[in-house]
């Protein structure tokens, strides 16, 4: 599986997303990955560079080539276990592509969860997400 083959599917669920169209380009373009952060309940997502982040760089980076995925976009929510970062990736199962776009027109996904705090603590699992603002809010 090419890397360039889960790049479009990428950008395929990015628009699903309804990602900001700059974050899209980016990523097309430069293959810079974002993070939306919820900061709290009151506000909608914020948007990051990840590589202002040496530490989640890492942890894509780590978790990339351990799984052979390409992560697109990553989620960064504060609960009350931890600073939890999921990463939201596309695998190279094209025989489940299909069907995980059609969860994301949903609002959710099956993502990689990294508790920031206590690693331990990460996780697989499906995960809800909404759009805002240019980049998704972690809704379940």
């Amino acid at each position: 599986m090419s890397k360039a083959k889960q790049k479009e599917e990428a950008i395929k669920r990015m628009r699903i997303l309804k990602l900001m169209p700059q974050v899209i380009k980016d990523f097309e373009k430069n293959n810079k990955v974002y993070y939306s952060e919820r900061q709290n309940a009151m506000f909608n997502a914020v948007l990051y560079w990840l590589d202002n982040n040496d530490e989640y760089v890492q942890i894509v980076k780590e978790f990339e080539q351990k799984h052979n995925v390409l992560v697109y976009h990553c989620q960064l929510t504060h609960l009350e276990f931890g600073d939890c970062l999921s990463l939201l990736y596309v695998s190279e199962d094209e025989d489940e592509w299909a069907m995980e776009k059609e969860e994301l027109a949903q609002g959710y996904t099956y993502c990689y969860v990294r508790n920031l705090d206590c690693e331990y603590d990460s996780d697989w699992g499906s995960i809800g997400l909404r759009p805002s603002m240019g980049g998704v809010v972690r809704t379940a």
